[in-house]
C-alpha cells in the first residue's frame, strides 16, 4: 500500500468486520504473491555482507532471533502459555508487548523477565497512527520512554512494521525491529534489503540504535493470509539465510497461535503445532550452528570491541 491507502485503511478498518478484514487481505495477497514471485520470500541480493562484518560469537553459522509482538488482550493472556512452549523446546524469545492497547498485567511483566526472556514495549497503542505525524510522533514517543524507563527495556518493534527509522531517534532504545528484509505484504512494504543488522545513527547527540530487519515471514502473514498449511517456506528462508551467515529474525504472534487440540478455529488462528514444528526443525538440523539471541546481546555483540577486534 502507499502511504495514502495505508492511512485510509486505518480509517476505515474499526468499521469492518475483522474477518472481512482478513478475506480482503487475502485476495489481495494472492496478486501480491504473484507479482513478487521473484523477491519473496528470498532476496538475493540480501545476503551481501556488511562492510567490517567480522561475523556470530564463537564462529557461529547464524543467528536466530525470535520475537513475539502481542497485538491484543487475546495475545496477552497467552504469553505464558507460549512461555512454556519455548521454554520446552529450549529456544529464548522476546515479547513485544503493546502499554496502551489493551489490560497489561504487571505480573506478566515482571515473569517475562524473572524467566529470562527478552521484553520490547511494541509501539503505544497499535492504531496504525505512530508516524503520521512528526509532531504526533513526538508527543507519543514520550509516552513510549515512560513505558521503557518503567519495564526496564531499551527495545522496541514498531506495530505492524511502520517505520521512520529518520525519526526514532527520539526513543531511548538500543535495539529496534521495525523492518524486514523483504515483504510486500506489509502496509508499508519497502523492504530494507538486508539479512544482517545495521547501525542507525540520525543525531550526533544521541545514542542511535540497531535496526534488526525480520527476516522470516511472519507466522501471520504465512498461514492466515497466504493459508499456507506447512512450514516449508520457513524451512527453505532459514537455509538459504544459514547458508549465507545472516541473522533469522523470526516475529510471531500469540494472538494468532491455537493452542488447543481441536480441529477448529477461528479464521485468524493457525494450529501453534507449525509453530512447534519449525522450532523443533530449527534446533535438530541446525543443532550447535546457530546464536540463539535476545535483541540487547545482538546489540552488545555488534557493538563491542571484541568484535571488532576479532
Amino acid at each position: 500500500m502507499n502511504n495514502q491507502l495505508t492511512a485510509l485503511f486505518y480509517v476505515v478498518k474499526p468499521i469492518i468486520p475483522r474477518s472481512i478484514q482478513i478475506l480482503l487481505r487475502r485476495r489481495l495477497a494472492a496478486r501480491i504473491r504473484m507479482k513478487n514471485r521473484s523477491t519473496w520470500p528470498i532476496l538475493e541480493s540480501a545476503s551481501e555482507i556488511p562492510v567490517g562484518w567480522k561475523g556470530w560469537p564463537e564462529k557461529k553459522q547464524f543467528a536466530f532471533v525470535l520475537s513475539h509482538d502481542v497485538d491484543t488482550q487475546t495475545g496477552h493472556d497467552r504469553c505464558r502459555k507460549l512461555m512454556d512452549l519455548d521454554e520446552s523446546l529450549g529456544i529464548r524469545s522476546t515479547f513485544n508487548i503493546v502499554p496502551e492497547r489493551y489490560r497489561v498485567s504487571e505480573g506478566l511483566i515482571a515473569e517475562i523477565k524473572a524467566r529470562g526472556f527478552g521484553l520490547g514495549v511494541h509501539g503505544l497503542n497499535h492504531n496504525g497512527k505512530l508516524f503520521d505525524s512528526y509532531e504526533s510522533f513526538i508527543k507519543q514517543a514520550a509516552k513510549i520512554n515512560t513505558y521503557i524507563r518503567s519495564w526496564g527495556t531499551r527495545s522496541f518493534s514498531s506495530p505492524s512494521m511502520h517505520h521512520r527509522l529518520e525519526w526514532m531517534h527520539h526513543l531511548d532504545i538500543i535495539t529496534s525491529t521495525s523492518t524486514f528484509d523483504t515483504d510486500p505484504f506489509e502496509p508499508q512494504p519497502d523492504a530494507i534489503g538486508t539479512i544482517f543488522p545495521f547501525f542507525v545513527k540520525n543525531d550526533p547527540s544521541k545514542e542511535g540504535f540497531l535496526e534488526m530487519p525480520s527476516t522470516l515471514p511472519q507466522d501471520f502473514t504465512l498461514f492466515v493470509i497466504l493459508g499456507e498449511k506447512g512450514i516449508d517456506i520457513w524451512k527453505e528462508k532459514i537455509a538459504w539465510i544459514a547458508s549465507h551467515n545472516g541473522m533469522a529474525l523470526l516475529n510471531t504472534h500469540p494472538d494468532y497461535m491455537n493452542f488447543s487440540n481441536a480441529p477448529f478455529h477461528r479464521i485468524e488462528e493457525y494450529p501453534v503445532q507449525l509453530y512447534r514444528d519449525f522450532i523443533i526443525h530449527l534446533t535438530t538440523t541446525y543443532t550447535g550452528l546457530f546464536w540463539n539471541a535476545l535483541p540487547h546481546e545482538v546489540a552488545e555483540w555488534v557493538s563491542s570491541d571484541t568484535r571488532k577486534s576479532s
